[in-house]
Formats: C-alpha cells, sequence, structure tokens
C-alpha cells in the first residue's frame, strides 16, 4: 500500500473514523459497521486491524469498498529513511475518533500496561489525549469477570481518559450465556453519527 500522509487524506467537512479491530469474534460485525457509517454524508474510514482480527473478517473485502486495512507489516518500510512519514503517528494525526471495536481482552491489558509491540497499540500510545477514543470490550464472561479486567478498565478510564461502552449480556459464541458481548453494532454507529450530527443522503422522489 502507498505510504499514507494524513494532510493528504483528510477531507475538510469529513468525519474522520478510525477504527481499531482487534481479536475478538465480534470483529465479524466489522463489515456491518463500516457498511453502515459509509452510508452517511461525508464520513472518511481507516480500519487498523491487530493480525489476530484477520481470523473474523475478510481484509481483502473491506479494501474492495474503499476502506483501507492497515496491519502490522505495513508499519515500517524496508526502505524507510529519517523524515519519511511514519503510519502509526499519521494515522493518530488524521482521526477525529477513535474506535476500539472490538476491544479484547488481550488488547484492553496492553493498552492499560502502554505496551506499543503492534500497529495499533503504538498508534494508541501515540493519540493525542484530546481525540475522543471509545472502547467497546468483547470476550468470555469469565475473562471479564477475571479482576485484572476491572483494574485494566479502571485504568482505561480513569488514567488514560477512554470512553468505555459495554459490554453486554447475550449468549456468546463459544456457547457460554453472560456478559462480555460487544455492544451492538448499530449502537456503535450511532455513537459517531450523534458526536458529528450525521445524515444521510437524501432521497430523491421521483415525479410521475
Amino acid at each position: 500500500m502507498a505510504r499514507f500522509v494524513a494532510d493528504q487524506n483528510r477531507i475538510e467537512g469529513s468525519a474522520h473514523v478510525l477504527l481499531v479491530v482487534t481479536g475478538s469474534v465480534a470483529s465479524i460485525k466489522v463489515p456491518l459497521i463500516i457498511q453502515e457509517l459509509l452510508s452517511y454524508n461525508n464520513v472518511k474510514i481507516q480500519v487498523v486491524a491487530t493480525k489476530p482480527s484477520l481470523t473474523f473478517f475478510n481484509a481483502k473485502k473491506t479494501r474492495e469498498t474503499g476502506t483501507n486495512v492497515w496491519v502490522d507489516e505495513d508499519e515500517w518500510d524496508p526502505n524507510y529513511k529519517i523524515g519519511d512519514p511514519i503510519l502509526h503517528i499519521e494515522l493518530r494525526r488524521w482521526a477525529d475518533i477513535v474506535l476500539i471495536a472490538p476491544c479484547s481482552a488481550n488488547t484492553l491489558s496492553k493498552i492499560a500496561h502502554g505496551t506499543c509491540d503492534n500497529l495499533a497499540t503504538s498508534l494508541l500510545r501515540a493519540l493525542a489525549p484530546t481525540t475522543p477514543t471509545y472502547v467497546f470490550p468483547a470476550m468470555n464472561t469469565l475473562m471479564y469477570d477475571h479482576p485484572l479486567t476491572s483494574e485494566h478498565l479502571r485504568v482505561v478510564k480513569e488514567v488514560i481518559g477512554y470512553h468505555v461502552v459495554g459490554p453486554v449480556g447475550k449468549a456468546l459464541a463459544c456457547g457460554d450465556i453472560g456478559l462480555g458481548a460487544m455492544t451492538e453494532w448499530k449502537d456503535i454507529v450511532q455513537i459517531v453519527v450523534d458526536r458529528f450530527s450525521l445524515r444521510k443522503p437524501a432521497v430523491e422522489v421521483g415525479g410521475s
């Protein structure tokens, strides 16, 4: 993929949505989130996908919608030289809002500890504190109930200042029933719609 430069990809008047996708089964909802967001006027999306997340959604098909899907291998060009754009920095400069949907237990732990061992966590560590960032946890109920999870969520909310939404209770992909499922994808989209007062294109009514 061509090198990404924020200034060359920001469009005045548009909402620039950065979707970070991590290794949860709920990543199967990513195409629905993207499709619905793109049905609104003036929305641009960039996706950052961790390697485990690619098990659950097809990055190639997502790219066919015109939406970039960035992965770890895109971060550093073998021919990089000082002064070249750095992907995780350019993406955070580009973003008006960041959605971590879904946020796995693993990525939640990494965020809380400040780990930067992939494109997604490097981007989040470099993110300006003024960029609104929403975390949508998704994991097995016992993983969510683990005492470390509540501590990680506390750090993410109280120290880093991210908005945590969910999880919700339902039948999970593993067969368990309980709290841990990602917030409904339509509700995730609605957060962006409300924040930027998005509108869908007017429907033309044909004459007789």
